[in-house]
């Protein structure tokens, strides 16, 4: 007599089973970090918003502070795929590499919800150098003027340190302006004027 074995669909855990703890927990405080700033919200309010206990918090992140740090972490993962996306979508083409991220900065910027970049807001809540957040945001914008300062001496920059600064410069000011004009401010216009600097800089 032959038997038959009943197959049975397979079933992603992930399809049934609830986000953990400190998934959920760092999805809350990645939102209330950007919208209202690390230091104005507490443990509590984290808590309370993911649905979890305040030993489910402690279980997975040491502290606030790390909380923090692992915020900023995952923003740096999703800023350097923006910013390698622009990358590769011009490849051998710094200047249009350049000119492609800040357009995505300058649309971004027009959004009723912009509070601008997580790092630079970071960086100014917590001026203590060793603190985790700071460290983080510190690494990100290190990096990014390494980058943009190679990027300048591959177009040929007179002075490849002092376009790539200047870049950065404009980079942050659009992350400010942003937040004080909203919509029809200066920020729209990063692009362009990035590229008015690139020009100017540029051996003739």
């Amino acid at each position: 007599m032959s038997t038959m074995k009943s197959i049975e669909p397979t079933i992603n855990p992930d399809e049934v089973t609830p986000p953990r703890a400190g998934e959920k927990i760092l999805r809350v405080a990645r939102d209330l970090f950007y919208r209202q700033g690390i230091r104005a919200i507490g443990v509590d309010e984290i808590v309370k918003r993911a649905g979890v206990t305040k030993p489910s918090l402690y279980r997975s992140f040491p502290s606030k502070d790390e909380l923090a740090a692992s915020y900023l972490r995952q923003y740096d993962l999703e800023f350097w795929d923006r910013f390698d996306d622009a990358v590769n979508a011009h490849p051998g083409n710094p200047r249009a590499q350049i000119a492609a991220f800040l357009t995505r900065i300058g649309k971004r910027t027009q959004r009723p919800d912009y509070r601008g970049c997580g790092m630079t807001n970071a960086a100014v809540e917590y001026p203590e150098h060793g603190h985790p957040a700071r460290v983080v945001s510190e690494a990100n914008k290190q990096e990014l003027r390494r980058r943009l300062r190679a990027m300048a001496a591959t177009m040929g920059a007179e002075d490849s340190d002092t376009l790539g600064d200047g870049l950065l410069l404009l980079i942050e000011g659009a992350y400010i302006s942003g937040q004080l004009f909203g919509l029809g401010g200066p920020a729209q216009s990063v692009a362009r004027n990035a590229d008015l600097l690139i020009e100017a800089s540029l051996k003739k």
